[in-house]
């Protein structure tokens, strides 16, 4: 998930909370437990945009994980040679070895730039449609509360322990379906997350020893 996201969904959160904070001491509704992470990972929108991004970035993505393998299979092969080169030193650093670690550090910052750089056109399309639906997070928040008749939302893991009739997510993301249909996998020319027009793109992940596959969506979040 993007940073613009993570601050949709916090901006969304303290809404929630804080548009009722007054009333709590006469709460007539009830408290809920939300996971707009999750609401917006299975909205339509989404998974749909998702599938479509499968498609229609295939050729970028192939790329990226074709060189990801290449670039893995690269760093571990420096990694064993100067593994096996300190262990043959009796773990005793030399200008040898001391040479050898400085090229596996910079073999892993360029491979870290140029997956940055193979990545880019995903991260941002992914970041492109998260920004969408995320505009919209606040209002399908207020309506499922409204529908729910709840004042207060919490996060799931600000919670100790509730019961799955209190977990309005599904009612969240149903608001998303209405008010969020469909969503472009295509930013505009220029575009940047948050409506930054310059500046660097969110970074793919960038490799340690080997870095991990690439993929056009972010990992779902565990529902409770």
């Amino acid at each position: 998930m993007t940073m613009t996201f993570k601050a949709a969904a916090l901006a969304a959160a303290s809404l929630a909370v804080a548009g009722t904070a007054p009333a709590l001491a006469q709460s007539r509704q009830g408290i809920a437990v939300a996971n707009v992470e999750q609401a917006v990972y299975e909205s339509n929108a989404y998974t749909t945009a998702r599938t479509q991004m499968q498609t229609t970035y295939k050729a970028q993505i192939d790329a990226f994980n074709a060189r990801n393998t290449a670039l893995q299979t690269d760093l571990q092969t420096k990694q064993t040679a100067l593994q096996s080169a300190l262990q043959a030193a009796n773990n005793q650093p030399t200008p040898a070895i001391q040479t050898q670690y400085e090229a596996f550090q910079k073999a892993q910052a360029d491979a870290r730039t140029e997956l940055e750089r193979l990545g880019q056109p995903i991260q941002l399309a992914q970041a492109y449609v998260e920004e969408q639906i995320g505009a919209k997070l606040s209002d399908a928040l207020k309506a499922a509360m409204t529908a729910a008749k709840v004042d207060l939302v919490l996060k799931p893991e600000a919670t100790v322990s509730y019961q799955p009739t209190v977990d309005i997510t599904a009612q969240v993301k149903t608001q998303l379906n209405t008010m969020v249909p469909s969503v472009s996998i295509t930013p505009p020319a220029g575009w940047r997350p948050g409506g930054q027009q310059q500046g660097a793109a969110p970074a793919a992940t960038a490799p340690a020893t080997a870095a991990p596959a690439a993929t056009p969506q972010p990992s779902r979040p565990q529902s409770r």
